[in-house]
């Protein structure tokens, strides 16, 4: 068994993912809109749901109100870059089998919920961006909103592998995130990061 661990240091903003409630919408946006009136009256013709299911996505928060990511996304984020790497040439990951099962099961993250650590003097802010869809009716746009955090933010965790060996993977789906971020609009270039190992035992 081995545990790496990892301070993580994002290159490009990243996104939040987790859908929004009311009182976040209604609070943050709200505040923060430089026409607040227009969010009441988005709210008031729409109701609340039309309008927070229009896209804006948060963050989770610590204990101390401070934005976080879980585990599981960490986890999601292994396996995208595994799945990913495993039709790159040369690369370690090609020799997985089963590449979800096994990270599911043989490869941990902590803390369960990771702090999001703010460069100085950055702040939380809003990403908004068109989603474009082609569907039967022809074109279609929608707004979507996410919470975003700088460039600079930056956490720690540790990865423990249960096998003797996995750790290499683990080395390259991080050095994969150079690449390919975590969070939303990751094609983007958003959530992109940069990663130092701080101890492996």
């Amino acid at each position: 068994m081995k545990t790496i661990e990892a301070k993580i240091t994002f290159v490009e903003q990243v996104l939040g993912t987790s859908p929004n409630d009311e009182d976040i919408y209604r609070n943050f946006i709200g505040s923060k809109a430089p026409d607040a009136q227009t969010v009441d009256e988005e709210v008031e013709s729409l109701g609340v749901d039309a309008v927070v299911e229009k896209g804006m996505t948060v963050f989770s928060r610590d204990p101390d109100g401070n934005p976080a990511l879980y585990d599981y996304q960490i986890k999601g984020f292994f396996k995208d870059s595994c799945a990913m790497l495993k039709k790159a040439t040369g690369s370690k990951s090609r020799d997985i089998k089963a590449h979800k099962k096994m990270i599911d099961g043989l490869i941990f993250v902590n803390p369960r919920l990771i702090t999001l650590h703010l460069p100085e003097g950055g702040e939380i802010g809003v990403c908004q961006r068109p989603l474009r869809a082609q569907t039967a009716q022809g074109e279609r746009v929608a707004l979507a909103m996410s919470e975003s955090v700088p460039a600079g933010t930056w956490m720690e965790i540790e990865i423990t592998c249960l096998t003797d060996g996995d750790e290499k993977y683990v080395r390259e789906w991080l050095d994969y995130g150079k690449w390919r971020g975590i969070g939303q609009w990751r094609n983007a270039s958003n959530g992109r990061f940069v990663w130092e190992e701080l101890r492996c035992y």
